[in-house]
């Protein structure tokens, strides 16, 4: 039976078209519906994907009984009750990197602005057709003292742009190791204070957490120097805007660059009045690649889910993803994805789940065990599982459930999902290289590499030559094209091929795949 998933507002036709080719999926397009006729369109829905103008309350909620995923394509999801949607047991996902670079940008831009006042030199001889160079003397990037209050994935690049213009960074987070600061031959602020006092132009990056509204208030604007220079393009609220107000008329802020306000639209905010501020109405996304990326994320996490391969990027798991070291994200959706796969492998009916972990990620061994659980049961149950019953579920059909931490065997870190059945073992290893580029490295002891995403076959065969040509003849006959293909040896005269296709393989052709005499086993799997 096909998945329904839900389309409530705009996204780009590039991550439609990923829904409309899936064989698997019912697409509800309700993108230009009124919101007051939506409703009735959620009651089949399994999948939905939102953006900032549905709302997902109570009222939504209750009329998507069916609903097991929620999809906000963008980073924050102020619109979603979150507590709702966990108590009815809907798994929600946000896409936090799709518009990292243009949000980086538009904080740059901001950041010209307020060292040369571009926005009012433009308008002055635009507008009013007055040539008055003496009026908009600025002043030089080069050598001034840029705070950073957030280092994460936004705050980071913005840093390395600004360092490009020979500014010295400043930065506060004390959520990230000092090292990724120190590294790049930045500064790391050991207090929010030191922000405050050392820097000429300040940028903020943080998400919105009780923590951080309302951040810069009064109190840490009198601690600033004079003439300070303010940018915000992360969240609204994170300055207090009564206090922004303040500092301006005073003089305390020579320039705020703002994107993002406490109460969008904010057409006619107070901060609006002030010549020394650059405004735009949340901009921090519009870019035609980042609205790509978010269209194309947001309906691959939507299959993903529909299929109970993974929820990338869920934000109300069992444990708080926010509290994990950087390192550990990566991993979360790798081990779901990798038990998946060797759950497409031996369709029998599941006695084991296994988590081996080497190195650092060890320590989070038992946490990813619930990860693989879903990944491995996700196919066969359907909406039935998810993060909240997985280990219940498992355990009421009888599936031993365990993890342990092994020696390093020359990756930094690794993780392999080992599933048992009563027909055989499957074993899958896997690691992150550079940051978050995941890599499937073994399967049953076959050496491997390659990237756990598409489709794909898994072919065993006897280690004989022509081997390659018979599968690649097979698949040509059929119109079917190779993406890639790796193979492994185990020297003892067997041989796995993992080989990456354009199109799905029907039954027929792995029936004539597998009826060839070096044959050991072919499986099809779609991640």
């Amino acid at each position: 039976m096909k998945k329904k998933i839900i389309i409530c507002d705009a996204i780009l036709d590039k991550g439609i078209e990923i829904l409309k080719k899936a064989r698997d999926i019912e697409l509800i397009e309700a993108a230009k519906i009124p919101k007051n006729e939506l409703l009735p369109l959620l009651k089949d829905a399994q999948i939905a994907i939102t953006r900032s103008s549905t709302d997902v309350d109570v009222n939504f909620l209750q009329n998507a009984p069916k609903l097991k995923a929620l999809i906000r394509a963008g980073v924050g999801v102020d619109n979603v009750d979150l507590q709702s949607c966990s108590k009815q047991g809907i798994i929600v996902m946000n896409v936090p990197t799709a518009n990292t670079i243009a949000a980086v940008e538009l904080t740059m831009a901001h950041l010209l602005c307020a060292a040369r006042s571009f926005v009012n030199a433009h308008n002055f001889l635009k507008l009013e057709r007055r040539w008055e160079r003496e009026k908009w003397y600025g002043i030089e990037l080069m050598g001034k003292t840029l705070g950073l209050i957030g280092f994460g994935n936004i705050g980071s690049r913005v840093a390395l742009r600004a360092k490009a213009f020979g500014m010295k960074i400043l930065a506060y987070d004390p959520y990230v190791p000092a090292s990724k600061i120190t590294d790049l031959q930045m500064q790391q602020a050991k207090s929010l204070d030191e922000i405050l006092s050392l820097s000429d132009f300040i940028t903020i990056h943080t998400p919105k957490t009780p923590e951080t509204n309302g951040i810069i208030g009064k109190k840490e604007l009198d601690k600033m120097k004079d003439g300070v220079r303010l940018i915000n393009c992360a969240r609204g609220g994170l300055y207090a805007e009564d206090a922004l107000c303040e500092g301006l008329k005073s003089g305390k802020i020579a320039w705020l660059g703002i994107d993002v306000f406490d109460k969008e639209p904010a057409t006619n905010h107070p901060l609006l009045e002030f010549e020394n501020v650059s405004a735009t109405s949340h901009l921090g996304a519009n870019t035609l690649e980042s609205q790509e990326n978010i269209a194309i994320q947001a309906c691959e996490q939507a299959l993903s889910a529909a299929r109970g391969v993974a929820y990338p990027n869920a934000l109300n798991l069992p444990i708080k993803t926010e509290d994990l070291p950087p390192f550990v994200a990566p991993y979360i959706e790798l081990v779901s994805k990798m038990a998946f796969l060797a759950a497409q492998m031996d369709k029998n009916p599941i006695k084991a789940v296994k988590i081996e972990a080497e190195g650092s990620i060890g320590a989070y061994a038992h946490s990813m065990l619930t990860f693989a659980v879903v990944g491995a049961l996700g196919g066969i149950l359907g909406e039935s599982i998810n993060y909240v019953n997985a280990e219940f579920v498992a355990k009421e059909k009888g599936i031993e459930l365990s993890h342990e931490t092994l020696p390093n065997s020359g990756y930094s870190n690794k993780l392999s999902v080992h599933i048992i059945t009563d027909n055989s073992n499957v074993l899958i290893s896997g690691t992150i290289f550079n940051e978050n580029e995941q890599r499937i490295v073994a399967i049953n002891g076959f050496q491997t590499d390659f990237k756990p995403k598409g489709k794909m076959l898994v072919f065993k065969n006897r280690d004989i030559p022509g081997v390659i040509s018979k599968i690649s003849s097979i698949l040509a006959e059929n119109k079917i094209n190779i993406a890639d293909f790796r193979l492994g040896r185990d020297g003892c005269g067997y041989a796995l091929a993992v080989v990456l296709v354009d199109e799905p393989i029907q039954k027929e052709i792995l029936n004539e795949l597998n009826e060839l005499e070096v044959c050991v086993f072919v499986h099809y799997v779609e991640i």
